[in-house]
């Protein structure tokens, strides 16, 4: 009996799939090359006035969120979050200039591109990589939407619903078994991000643009005014950075060659059981 079931057990065979294409892997460095230095001038500008609002004006008594040296001692950092405060000397609200001298900001220099207080260059270095994000964002949709990529990759299923719990099940196991397409956690993710997340933040981005108000006032209407925009945008923003954690971690931990050689080579390694007739 015991060498029957020796023999009858199921071997594991490596085969490799074109996963992703070019217009995919393309795209998708572009996007991360694109997302630094959007992310870092950000920070940059975000710096200009580091505190955010509810609403069509600014209501500086009542920040929900700001960064900022403390009244009582300049060298000491505060962080506030609907009225609460956190110590967070050294990153947040104070943090050292060049010369290693406590300087009251939003955000530490080693996270702003550049890395000095310049409003002015900072939004001219945003607006120059939010536009390449915005026509590779429009090149991966349409292509996407041509070749079915979103509607067979990243749109969830009901079935895929149902598999939710068994999939965070598996995370949380660290077991992560390379199938010929995304699990439900994966398109979950990669949907909300691409669809949901950053067309949201071109639109919030959109709708701080005095000139674009102009054009389009209803931008302001669906916000709820540009200081709402700016929060959202913020806060979308913090959303991305979370996802590229999470996304660089797991890439990580699931293999970190075998991913990267999919986004560089589009070939992805599966393991799948064969019996032997």
């Amino acid at each position: 009996m015991s060498q029957l079931a020796v023999e009858s057990r199921p071997a594991i065979r490596r085969i490799a799939i074109y996963r992703h294409g070019v217009i995919v892997r393309v795209t998708h460095w572009v996007n991360a090359f694109a997302w630094i230095f959007l992310l870092m001038s950000g920070l940059n500008i975000f710096d200009a006035h580091p505190a955010l609002y509810w609403g069509k004006q600014s209501d500086f008594a009542r920040p929900f969120l700001s960064m900022n040296a403390s009244d009582q001692d300049p060298t000491r950092g505060l962080t506030w979050i609907a009225g609460h405060s956190f110590d967070t000397t050294g990153w947040f609200g104070v943090s050292n200039d060049q010369n290693g001298e406590p300087e009251q900001r939003g955000f530490p220099r080693f996270m702003t591109w550049p890395a000095d207080r310049d409003l002015a260059t900072a939004r001219r270095w945003h607006f120059f990589f939010a536009w390449i994000l915005v026509v590779n964002g429009a090149i991966y949709l349409l292509s996407g939407l041509l070749n079915r990529h979103i509607a067979r990759d990243l749109w969830p299923t009901w079935s895929d619903i149902r598999k939710i719990p068994a999939s965070i099940f598996e995370h949380i196991r660290l077991r992560f078994p390379h199938a010929r397409r995304y699990n439900v956690l994966q398109k979950l993710a990669y949907f909300s991000t691409a669809l949901v997340a950053l067309p949201l933040m071109v639109l919030t981005g959109l709708t701080m643009s005095p000139a674009m108000d102009a054009a389009f006032p209803w931008l302001l209407e669906i916000f709820g005014g540009r200081q709402s925009a700016r929060s959202i945008h913020f806060l979308t923003a913090t959303f991305l950075v979370l996802f590229v954690v999470v996304h660089i971690v797991m890439v990580l931990i699931s293999g970190v060659f075998n991913n990267l050689r999919s986004m560089i080579t589009g070939r992805y390694v599966v393991r799948e059981e064969s019996r032997d007739a």
